[in-house]
């Protein structure tokens, strides 16, 4: 489709031979999922997605957070006026088309759980009165692996509201080089025109959600899902909100690549990024150095996928 050729183009032209992230973080937008992009320092996260924002205009805040961000500092805060004699909302950040989250596990626990109805609800409560959020809303957040200095881990509540987990990882060589010389006369993400527009976006979901899901596909998926929960090295599997988000990331990779049904390929491909950052495994399996994307990709051999389909 010309608009998500359009996007996909802005992006690849900011972020350098990360076609395959790019395209994960088209198919999260599309879906209206949020996105949780960990990854060290310096490899691009928050150039990605403010070039999102300037592709798709719209409204966008960042949020930088640090330990002494207050959980009003995200939502608002509540504020009497004088003159007016009367309580006036100020709102925060959060009430916009795309937000930012930089660095969200230097945040405390009690901040990140700001977040928790906004990415859920749509919607946020201050001092007992809800304001819907603009729609869409889609929350991207960054993180720095936990290892280091003055990072929180995500409660898992936070993590399992999050539709995709994806590192974008170093470049190679060439696109390094590439980058280097690019960067002489400015930053790309500069220079990028809007695209598309938040209409357009709405339409894309919409058209994602019609995409035909045949009962077949569903219930591979839902295997895959159950089967988390029954491997032997799992503590806590993927939950029946993680079958949803598979199934509207699965539909949103079909419009990408212009097919109107779902096929078991979609859900093979996202499965590790959409499940493995909500498993809790066996503390003896973490000892032995097993990782959550070994542990989808061994439950996504071991389903045995539909061979024909009712389109």
């Amino acid at each position: 489709m010309r608009l998500c050729s359009s996007i996909r183009s802005n992006l690849e032209s900011v972020i350098l031979g990360k076609e395959r992230e790019i395209e994960l973080v088209l198919i999260a937008l599309l879906a209206g999922g949020h996105l949780l992009l960990e990854d060290v320092p310096g490899t691009g996260k928050t150039q990605l997605v403010k070039a999102l924002a300037r592709s798709i205009g719209g409204d966008f805040r960042r949020i930088q957070c640090n330990p002494d961000l207050l959980p009003t500092d995200i939502t608002g805060l509540t504020i009497y006026h004088p003159r007016e004699e009367q309580f006036i909302f100020r709102p925060g950040p959060i009430m916009s088309h795309l937000v930012l989250a930089d660095e969200i596990n230097r945040a405390t626990t009690k901040t990140q759980s700001a977040l928790l109805e906004a990415m859920e609800e749509g919607s946020v409560t201050v001092d007992g009165e809800t304001h819907a959020l603009p729609a869409p809303f889609i929350l991207i957040a960054t993180q720095n692996p936990i290892e280091f200095e003055g990072t929180y881990l995500l409660p898992e509540a936070q993590m399992d509201r999050f539709m995709m987990k994806l590192s974008l990882g170093y470049p190679d060589e060439a696109d390094e080089k590439r980058m280097v010389l690019g960067r002489q006369s400015g930053h790309p993400a500069d220079a990028l025109e809007r695209v598309a527009s938040i209409s357009d976006i709405i339409d894309l979901q919409k058209q994602a959600e019609r995409i035909h899901a045949d009962e077949a596909v569903a219930d591979y998926l839902v295997r895959i899902v159950r089967g988390t929960r029954e491997h032997e090295g799992v503590q806590l599997g993927a939950s029946p909100r993680a079958a949803v988000s598979l199934m509207r990331a699965a539909k949103a990779r079909a419009l990408v690549e212009q097919r109107e049904y779902v096929i078991p390929d979609d859900v093979k491909q996202l499965s590790p990024h959409v499940l493995s950052h909500r498993l809790l495994l066996q503390p003896s399996a973490r000892l032995r150095g097993v990782r959550p994307e070994t542990v989808v990709q061994d439950v996504v051999e071991r389903t045995k996928a539909p061979v024909r389909l009712e389109r």
